[in-house]
């Protein structure tokens, strides 16, 4: 039977926070009485709501009758995130891989997993290495890959402002960290090997 995986709900309270999005768009002179202008703090709660509300999913794994043994590695997983210091969202993908064990995984549920640990205020580094532990303790495979690769807008639309730059992280587990072979397949098959703009 599927594991059914629930995110942990702090309570959203979208009237506090259209009211407090009003407070904080007066505070920076933007005037919302006008026509166009007149909804966007609940736009503006229901967004943030969403960016930071993963959806449950059953985490549904298949016995490895064909003693399957190995790499899985599913591609350009879409990520969207928020930056904890700034609340401006980072996009990217990821590219998850794993050795499997006694099961296998579900591929869709590869991208849920993403979501669900994606889907709270982070930083790439942290979100990167959770993906890892995550896939390791509930599947227990032979070894776990994760390459996440996003642009972030708190460094394109403030600050340096250096549009374009893309950040790369990788988290590695057992077999894929420790066996020399195994993780050159695997950054290579993610297109971080060999590539100019840098290996993980």
């Amino acid at each position: 039977m599927p594991l059914r995986i629930v995110p942990p709900f702090d309570g959203v309270d979208l009237d506090r926070a259209e009211r407090a999005a009003a407070e904080f768009l007066a505070a920076l002179g933007v005037d919302t009485s006008v026509p166009a202008r007149a909804d966007t703090p609940r736009r503006m709660a229901d967004a943030y709501a969403e960016l930071l509300s993963p959806r449950s999913f059953d985490l549904t794994t298949f016995a490895n009758d064909e003693h399957y043994d190995e790499l899985v590695l599913v591609r350009d997983i879409p990520v969207q995130s928020l930056c904890e210091h700034h609340m401006l969202p980072f996009t990217g993908v990821a590219h998850v891989g794993y050795l499997p064990a006694d099961r296998i995984l579900g591929l869709s549920k590869v991208a849920r997993v993403v979501e669900l640990l994606a889907r709270r205020p982070q930083v790439q580094e942290r979100l990167t290495a959770q993906i890892a532990d995550w896939l390791q303790n509930h599947l227990e495979p032979g070894g776990v890959g994760v390459v996440v690769e996003a642009e972030h807008s708190c460094m394109t639309l403030r600050g340096v402002r250096a549009g374009g730059t893309a950040t790369v992280t990788s988290a590695l587990r057992g077999t894929l960290r420790d066996d020399p072979r195994s993780r050159a397949e695997f950054l290579g098959l993610t297109g971080r090997i060999g590539r100019r703009d840098g290996a993980a």
